[in-house]
């Protein structure tokens, strides 16, 4: 059995990670879940009350992003 976890994905992420995190736990694309909560949204506003509880909420993955340039935070000297 696998150990999944609902977390916010950071490194998909356009507002938040939630919508990301949800379709990863889920094994779907990211627009669908983005699309549900935009329709729920704007159905009433619960989707935008049930992504700001989430947001606050759900714990964010732990995992480091590998950088696209390995020297962004170091200083380079060339004699």
């Amino acid at each position: 059995m696998s150990n999944k976890r609902l977390v916010r994905n950071t490194n998909d992420e356009m507002i938040g990670g939630v919508c990301s995190g949800i379709a990863n736990y889920l094994n779907i694309d990211p627009v669908i879940v983005r699309l549900i909560f935009v329709l729920l949204a704007l159905g009433g506003g619960h989707g935008l009350i049930a992504y700001v509880i989430l947001w606050v909420l759900m714990p964010t993955d732990e995992e480091p992003v590998a950088k696209a340039n390995a020297f962004d935070e170091e200083e380079i000297i060339i004699n």
